[in-house]
């Protein structure tokens, strides 16, 4: 039995998504070694001449994914600081912990990010992507500070120190799950604030 295309009437931008989520899949589940035009056609279900229609490289391809799944990690954060109560601490500590909840805290994006930052040494656009990225983080995270009244000279090195433990608390709770709880790394991100804010 031969599968059939999958998009025979969709509209130009659920095409595009799909092949973005199928690139997504195959980044997650083989790497970027294993990313090519036929492996995410055969993921999504498509010849490869459509992934051609619509991304004329394999790298444009993948600079959209990132971009993609970016945004979803960006509106999880945004609905995180919209849900929290109004007052600035919360709203930071908010966005902080976002990273230790689902649907970020999740091993499949953590596999799909291990994808992308390989590939940040490697091509240009995407390093370009992976600073954009990064600066608008730490960008967002510095006005959250500034609110809670930390003073503009410090606000920089905070941010990026506040981005570090983030990330790497996030790497290790996707890695090892068992090391420590989410409600944990939680509480060692906003010991870590209280200092900055307080100190």
């Amino acid at each position: 039995m031969t599968s059939q295309p999958a998009f025979r009437r969709a509209d130009p931008d659920a095409r595009r998504q799909s092949l973005i989520g199928a690139c997504a899949r195959v980044l997650a589940r083989e790497g970027a070694a294993g990313a090519s035009v036929r492996t995410i056609a055969v993921e999504a279900g498509v010849s490869p001449g459509l992934i051609g229609h619509y991304f004329p490289a394999l790298d444009d391809l993948i600079a959209a994914t990132y971009a993609h799944v970016g945004a979803r990690v960006e509106a999880a954060l945004e609905a995180a600081v919209a849900a929290a109560a109004p007052e600035p601490r919360a709203r930071l500590d908010a966005f902080v912990t976002a990273s230790f909840a689902a649907p970020i805290a999740d091993a499949e994006l953590l596999a799909t990010w291990i994808a992308f930052w390989s590939l940040v040494r490697t091509l240009p656009g995407m390093a370009a992507q992976h600073d954009g990225q990064y600066f608008a983080f730490r960008e967002r995270l510095a006005r959250l500070l500034h609110d809670c009244g930390l003073p503009r000279p410090r606000l920089r090195h905070a941010a990026i120190a506040v981005t570090a433990l983030v990330d790497g608390l996030w790497l290790e709770l996707c890695l090892s799950p068992g090391c420590f709880t989410p409600d944990e790394a939680g509480a060692m991100a906003r010991q870590f604030l209280d200092r900055l804010v307080e100190g």
